[in-house]
């Protein structure tokens, strides 16, 4: 069993909600769901969809073809019915939507009067979004229980009346759907799984940054980064977090840097318009040695851009932005476990070796939910590397910039004993003080960079290796395109020897050939080979073809991996109208590229 639903309509007509809710139903009836997002960047109108694909086994990215549209407005009939699968069905309202019914109308047609059905339900056509999610768990033949749930859990606030009326809504719905749908033959199967987590990317985000110990979020408003500040701020009284929401993110920066040297763990977040602003706070993180995670959300520039669209056009901005010479660590997370445990271990590098580390996602994974059986807090690691008022006092003598054999100088908390905690975003001696002397320069500059970045590269692991061990074709891609490349060579498997290489801890660039202390687990991915020992440049170089997949217009990734490794890909499959691959799309262009190959 494998479904797949869009919902199309304007800004303001419930498309998200219709989705949210029921991706909630579907998840916590055990099902395996994956959703993604198009909407533009207004409050009311224009065109947007949200697409939830189910099924009974896991799932990792979005197909094209459409089993049920719910049209919500006139344009998404013609926009999306050449998705329609063979015996797809199309639901829509004909009075609402302005469309003229006419009995001659194909049998995959069927009018429902979502917002009639609401007015005379609940007196609003508010809860045509309602009637309408009740409908499509009627096609499906589900029942209302779950549903029902999640109505009184939203609606409790406001009160009995407006939760009976909204479930009288539902009912309706699903009871027209049920009687009208006669041609309808969805079929879900057993129906006895157990409830599965549903998150999507900024809440793992989010999630991540809690369970590492975070204390202080400062932010911002900025799409896709948004949704990180949302959930901080809903786990704010919980956890003793305090979330600010910052003048600008030149503010911010500053905000979490200060709490941060004050002795918390702290995070700020932004896209790339924001992260512009920062570049002076990121330099100053790394003269002054402060722990910082940066949680950098990539959508479609140069300016504004597409503020509600994906790309992955910011990593060359992440590396090398801000000025001067420094190390730093940039993680991009393929998935919402992922990005979980990549968050903790953000704050864990961070702070152990006190330079910036940055997130670095997209808007396709800041809003695409996936289901897991859960994540392992086992696995969340905390140690504190700063020297708490115990171990201050047992110091004869401190200095916030001691020369060590590996650059990291103990961490003191300002405050916190009788010693002297001082630094400066002017260069400056062990003890914090302005200098202008040459040989002290010299000494901060190996202690900053050249002594942390050997121990920084050996914390990174290598990349995720799914599919043939000895592979003739290798698919190589990075952050959000994790489970789209691997559906794809799940497809291209059957007939070709192929494999995906995904890469999600950037920089420091991985080594080949070497053991990660640290990994990360995978996704319910079958016989991948991921955090161990492996010379995936031999395998690259061995193998007939390699292809890089990315969503920019110059191959970002694809540079940074040869003047890295010196390995340079002779085809790459470049996106960047603002859209995420699909799997299907993905598979056309892997099969361009491979006749292109054979007939040269």
């Amino acid at each position: 069993m494998d479904y797949s639903i869009k919902i199309g309509g304007e800004a303001g007509q419930g498309i998200q909600t219709i989705g949210d809710t029921l991706a909630k139903v579907f998840s916590r009836s055990g099902y395996h769901v994956f959703t993604h997002q198009d909407y533009e960047s207004r409050i009311r109108g224009g065109h947007n969809f949200f697409q939830i694909r189910l099924s009974d086994k896991p799932l990792s990215a979005s197909r094209q073809g459409i089993d049920i549209l719910v049209a919500m407005d006139k344009e998404s009939i013609p926009l999306h019915k050449p998705e329609l699968v063979e015996n797809g069905q199309i639901i829509y309202d004909a009075l609402a939507a302005g469309i003229k019914e006419a009995s001659g109308m194909p049998g995959n047609y069927l009018n429902i009067p979502f917002e009639g059905i609401a007015v005379k339900e609940g007196g609003s056509k508010i809860m045509a979004n309602t009637v309408a999610t009740g409908a499509v768990l009627g096609i499906l033949g589900m029942g209302l229980d779950l549903f029902i749930e999640i109505i009184k859990e939203t609606f409790k606030k406001k009160g009995e009346d407006v939760v009976n009326i909204n479930i009288r809504a539902a009912m309706a719905g699903h009871d027209y759907a049920l009687k009208a749908c006669t041609r309808c033959s969805f079929s879900l199967g057993r129906t006895s799984y157990s409830p599965l987590l549903l998150i999507s990317g900024v809440e793992a985000i989010g999630l991540g940054a809690v369970s590492s110990g975070c204390k202080l979020y400062s932010a911002y408003p900025m799409t896709p980064s948004t949704g990180i500040m949302n959930f901080m701020a809903d786990k704010e009284k919980e956890y003793g977090i305090v979330v600010e929401q910052a003048e600008d993110e030149i503010s911010a920066i500053n905000m979490a840097l200060g709490a941060s040297f004050a002795g918390v763990r702290a995070m700020t977040g932004t896209a790339g318009g924001g992260f512009a602003l920062m570049v002076e706070g990121l330099s100053l993180a790394a003269m002054t040695e402060t722990p910082i995670v940066i949680a950098l959300g990539q959508r479609p520039a140069p300016a504004t851009g597409f503020p509600t669209r994906t790309e992955q056009a910011d990593l060359q901005f992440a590396l090398y932005t801000a000025h001067g010479e420094f190390p730093r660590i940039v993680l991009a997370p393929g998935t919402p476990e992922q990005a979980f445990y990549l968050v903790n271990k953000a704050f864990d590098l961070t702070e152990k070796y006190q330079v910036p580390a940055i997130i670095i996602f997209d808007q396709y994974l800041a809003d695409s939910q996936w289901t897991f059986e859960g994540f392992d807090s086992g696995r969340i690691k905390y140690t504190d590397y700063r020297l708490r008022e115990d171990k201050l006092n047992n110091i004869s003598e401190y200095k916030r910039h001691a020369f060590t054999e590996t650059g990291v100088t103990p961490f003191a908390i300002p405050g916190a004993s009788r010693h002297l905690v001082v630094t400066d975003s002017d260069e400056h001696d062990e003890e914090g003080h302005i200098v202008e002397d040459v040989e002290t320069r010299i000494k901060m500059v190996q202690k900053r960079l050249l002594r942390k970045l050997p121990l920084l590269r050996d914390e990174i692991s290598p990349p995720i290796l799914y599919g043939d061990e000895k592979p003739e074709i290798v698919i190589v891609g990075w952050g959000s395109n994790f489970g789209i490349i691997k559906e794809a060579v799940d497809e291209l498997a059957k007939t070709k020897s192929i494999s995906m290489l995904h890469f999600s801890e950037l920089f420091p660039f991985p080594l080949s050939n070497k053991e990660a202390p640290s990994p990360i687990p995978l996704p319910r991915v079958e016989g991948a080979r991921g955090r161990v020992k492996f010379d995936y440049l031999s395998l690259l170089n061995n193998a007939r073809l390699a292809i890089c997949v990315e969503n920019n217009a110059t191959g970002q990734f694809a540079r940074l991996m040869r003047a890295e490794t010196g390995f340079e890909f002779k085809y790459r499959i470049n996106r960047y109208d603002g859209r995420p691959f699909t799997v299907d799309e993905l598979l056309k262009q892997i099969e361009m590229v491979l006749e292109k190959n054979k007939a040269s």
